[in-house]
């Protein structure tokens, strides 16, 4: 069971990604043609259930990391085709960037940011709940 107060801040990280997965879908789904068991665009309620991204994040206690904890961006692409790596790096810069774009517009009361360790991009910042 988690916390109400957590709830929430998924939430509103939720609505975040979603707003990334809509920019990167418009930016890069049309070259590459979507999986045929996935919904196209915009069939279901639910962005990361359908076209050709899934965007989302979990969280990471940061053990193994020179940064520490933090959410984990996790961007799948759902197609058939290959990736050439370079665009599949660039894809995550974009929507790297675009988080750190939204995340003042989401959570204008907390610090956080996006930063980049390996292949990986991370955020971090301030997670805290307040009172529990």
């Amino acid at each position: 069971m988690y916390h109400p107060k957590l709830q929430h801040f998924e939430e509103r990280l939720k609505k975040l990604f979603d707003e990334v997965d809509h920019y990167i879908e418009d930016k890069y789904g049309d070259p590459f043609p979507l999986h045929p068991s996935r919904p196209s665009r915009g069939q279901t309620a639910n962005p990361q259930a359908d076209g050709l991204f899934d965007v989302g994040a979990a969280f990471t206690a940061g053990f193994g990391s020179h940064l520490g904890r933090g959410y984990l961006i996790d961007i799948t692409m759902v197609t058939l085709e290959e990736v050439e790596e370079g665009v599949r790096r660039q894809i995550y810069r974009d929507a790297a960037a675009k988080v750190q774009e939204l995340l003042p517009v989401h959570f204008p009361e907390r610090h956080l940011e996006v930063r980049q360790e390996g292949n990986h991009f991370k955020i971090q910042g301030d997670f805290g709940l307040g009172e529990l």
